[in-house]
């Protein structure tokens, strides 16, 4: 059972129930497909937009639609994430599989200025909607089999650049949690962390980008939604325990473990040289 490597040739996903947070867009409504057309999973999707929601429906298809179904709340609170539990629960529905895929990425700003309530917004969805997700259906999965955690984190866990130290720090968070459950639940369930690096999603809706040169240059640095889903899927189906993608996340990687102080210093000297607006709160005065 578990992370056992006998259990990975199989489809140890076929057929389970499986929540997945964000799941109304981008990587989030990517993987949730995924699962349902490939594993012929049941899927419950977590977001706060029943308009995305219906659209991601539409796209689905009648074929697999009843294989879906959602939940909107915002799962930054506690309670949210317990009266969740008491409808699946009252609904019949015991889930295997927690994919915890909601975040934010605040504005690229320099720590001063940010308000506390962009502070506690970045930790609460980033970091304590995964623990309070993890804390309410952890009983749970562990009665069922093979059960997982997959936690979605961010290549800035692996190193942090001026202008994201709330990001950084929220998403270091998740790193560290993540991997104390792994070694917590050995040979109990599966844990997964993934790292991507930039994609191409609305992550960066937030940003003041005028979509002129910053959009270009954070488009030339990300990678496409699709195939980073079909990256992620192709770790989980083989019970990867970190995964680490994209062109920016390895080098992020490879530079932090090299050169853990300069290394950061070289990539936002790079972000300065830019010279583009989305980075303008971090370096002008």
């Amino acid at each position: 059972m578990g992370d056992c490597k006998c259990c990975v040739g199989a489809d140890w996903l076929s057929g389970k129930t499986v929540i997945v947070t964000g799941a109304s867009g981008g990587m989030g409504a990517g993987i949730a497909a995924t699962l349902i057309k490939k594993h012929g999973c049941r899927v419950v999707g977590v977001a706060r937009s029943e308009a995305k929601m219906i659209k991601f429906i539409e796209e689905l298809g009648p074929t697999y639609a009843e294989q879906f179904s959602y939940k909107l709340f915002d799962v930054s609170v506690k309670e949210n994430w317990e009266n969740f539990a008491k409808e699946l629960e009252e609904e019949g529905i015991v889930p295997s599989v927690l994919v915890n895929n909601a975040g934010i990425l605040p504005k690229f700003k320099r720590f001063d200025r940010y308000s506390y309530d962009e502070i506690e917004k970045a930790m609460n969805i980033n970091f304590y909607s995964c623990l309070y997700g993890v804390k309410t259906f952890l009983p749970v999965l562990l009665t069922q089999e093979d059960p997982a955690i997959i936690n979605v984190d961010s290549s800035a866990a692996l190193m942090t650049l001026a202008g994201t130290s709330m990001y950084s720090a929220s998403k270091a968070a998740l790193k560290s949690f993540t991997e104390a459950l792994r070694v917590e639940f050995k040979g109990k369930m599966y844990v997964g962390l993934v790292c991507p690096g930039f994609t191409k999603t609305d992550i960066f809706r937030d940003q003041k980008n005028d979509g002129g040169k910053g959009q270009k240059v954070m488009d030339m640095i990300s990678t496409d939604c699709d195939l980073m889903v079909k990256m992620i899927m192709f770790g989980i189906e083989h019970k990867r325990p970190m995964m680490i993608h994209g062109f920016d996340a390895h080098a992020m990687s490879v530079f932090n473990r090299l050169l853990p102080v300069s290394g950061s210093e070289l990539f936002s000297m790079v972000m300065k040289v830019a010279n583009i607006d989305l980075f303008n709160d971090v370096f002008k005065d």
